[in-house]
């Protein structure tokens, strides 16, 4: 089944956020429908902080390790397009989709000292100048557009949301990703803003999978919360072998 129809069924599409070639491997053999670099993960694993530190070849490299490794639909995280130019950007997606990548997350955020909002207008512009490029080159992938509103907190987050949505509509996208999002009227109004899909990610306070189902949401992400989590359980492991002065932490189920 194409990576599109997936968004488009009675269950939200549940995506395996992973980092390289072993969590891949991992999210097919639990039967995962498809899979979703997590570029914060991957910057971490590189030794990076978030925000397109790392250099969009480095991002390749894993990329071609992860399709080496699995059959399951591949959609990258490309952060903010790793260029301000349209063109270079639109150029990077179709090197991802001749690789077989099937789709990709754009963000309209940038991190200078901190993490910020491009301005909706230029974004918009920018996504228009991509997607249009990928159309002349016929490049057939799943675009994600990330609105970062809700992780910046902005003043009346729901109806910045949905105005951002509005104008990115505009550029041919197929989707939108709202992470932080958790509030179900929140999540309700946005829904019904639009007629792309609706992506949200793990966060504590997120209602569980048959409450976003009830709601038509159309895809859950995991972000870079699994690696996180396996970062700190990797860390109080080894302080349980410095603290045993043994290796028998190793081997404690």
């Amino acid at each position: 089944m194409k990576f599109k129809q997936l968004h488009h069924q009675n269950t939200p599409l549940l995506i395996c956020n992973v980092w390289d070639a072993n969590s891949a491997k991992t999210a097919q053999k639990l039967n995962f429908k498809a899979i979703g670099t997590s570029s914060a993960a991957i910057a971490q694993m590189l030794g990076y902080e978030d925000g397109e530190q790392m250099r969009f070849d480095e991002l390749l490299f894993i990329v071609k390790r992860i399709l080496a490794s699995t059959t399951l639909p591949l959609t990258v995280d490309i952060e903010s397009g790793y260029s301000r130019d349209p063109l270079v950007t639109a150029g990077f997606i179709k090197t991802l989709s001749e690789l077989g990548v099937v789709g990709i997350n754009i963000e309209d955020s940038l991190v200078n000292k901190s993490r910020e909002l491009i301005n909706a207008d230029a974004f918009a512009d920018y996504l228009n100048a991509v997607t249009e490029q990928l159309a002349k080159d016929n490049v057939d992938i799943f675009i994600n557009v990330r609105t970062d509103t809700f992780i910046l907190g902005t003043d009346n987050v729901l109806e910045q949301t949905i105005e951002r949505i509005k104008r990115y509509e505009t550029a041919n996208i197929d989707g939108v990703f709202v992470p932080c999002i958790t509030n179900i009227s929140d999540i309700t109004a946005v829904i019904e803003s639009t007629d792309l899909a609706i992506n949200v990610m793990c966060m504590p306070e997120l209602p569980n999978f048959e409450v976003l189902e009830q709601l038509n949401v159309n895809r859950i992400s995991m972000g870079n919360f699994l690696f996180d989590s396996l970062a700190a359980d990797l860390e109080s492991k080894i302080i349980d072998v410095l603290e045993a002065k043994s290796f028998a932490p190793v081997f404690d189920n």
